[in-house]
């Protein structure tokens, strides 16, 4: 009895097949990749934006009152940064004041702290160099990628957007009464829509 074999044609179509099959199980597994890398990235992002916020909650929290400050500024906010003082309590040690400093530049969310004091006029200087951003020490990269930043505070019942360089506890300032709570919105670049997380003032 005769044996028949593939023929040139047959073989040529099977190829063809394996190809096209082969062609969309790689795209299939190239889109996974891609999908699980962007997943990836999107988790380190928001774990790094959480941790910036637990830093923030933990620093605010110790905002140190105006009585402490003898009627000062204690708090300075807007788009660019936020300036505030707040207590550090050492082990076994008295209470002192430490001046901190969140503020966006380049993409990068950065954290610098001061020195500590219980000298109100060298807080004074310590305030003032943080304000006008010409504080030599280091400071420390928390989130990057962050387009934008957003602060609105809590006042008299209603958010207010503060203007460029307002406080509180002066004589310029824009509120009334002092501030109660702190909302900050991070814009992620590439990100379709902004974290914001609420933050108490203090022991408010």
């Amino acid at each position: 009895m005769k044996q028949r074999g593939f023929t040139l044609i047959e073989l040529l179509v099977a190829i063809t097949v394996l190809a096209i099959v082969a062609v969309l199980g790689w795209r299939g597994l190239d889109s996974i990749l891609r999908s699980r890398t962007s997943l990836t990235q999107q988790m380190e992002h928001t774990r790094g934006i959480q941790l910036s916020f637990a830093q923030m909650q933990n620093d605010l929290e110790q905002l140190a009152s105006r009585d402490d400050l003898a009627q000062r500024k204690n708090l300075q906010a807007d788009n660019q940064r936020l300036v505030f003082v707040r207590t550090q309590s050492p082990d076994h040690g008295p209470t002192q004041l430490v001046v901190v400093s969140y503020r966006l530049r380049d993409g990068v969310l950065t954290r610098r702290e001061s020195a500590a004091t219980r000298d109100l006029a060298q807080l004074d200087v310590l305030w003032q160099v943080a304000t006008a951003d010409s504080d030599p020490g280091p400071s420390v990269a928390l989130q990057a990628g962050v387009s934008s930043m957003n602060v609105r505070l809590w006042v008299n019942g209603a958010w207010v957007a503060p203007s460029n360089g307002s406080s509180t506890g002066s004589t310029g300032s824009t509120t009334n009464a002092d501030p109660t709570g702190l909302e900050m919105s991070l814009q992620l670049t590439n990100e379709p829509n902004p974290m914001v997380k609420v933050l108490l003032l203090g022991d408010a």
